[in-house]
């Protein structure tokens, strides 16, 4: 019988997720990803996504709270 954890069949699916975004041509913040994926960790995916051997490119931007937050894309 396999073990699946739970957990990392989530991240995995949320990777995939963002990574079709960021194909698409779209800039992601936290509250974007939690928004649209259920992502709480953007960061730890991104960094999946970079060991997949694509470029990810990170901004701070001001969101309208006045908040300074990290918006990511990928590099074409």
């Amino acid at each position: 019988m396999e073990n699946l954890n739970q957990n990392e069949t989530t991240s995995q699916t949320q990777s995939a997720q963002i990574l079709k975004a960021l194909l698409n041509g779209e800039r992601l913040t936290q509250l974007e990803a939690y928004t649209r994926f259920n992502c709480t960790r953007l960061g730890a995916r991104i960094y999946d996504i970079k060991n997949m051997k694509y470029t990810i490119l990170d901004r701070w931007v001001v969101v309208p709270s006045g908040k300074r937050v990290k918006e990511y894309r990928l590099a074409v």
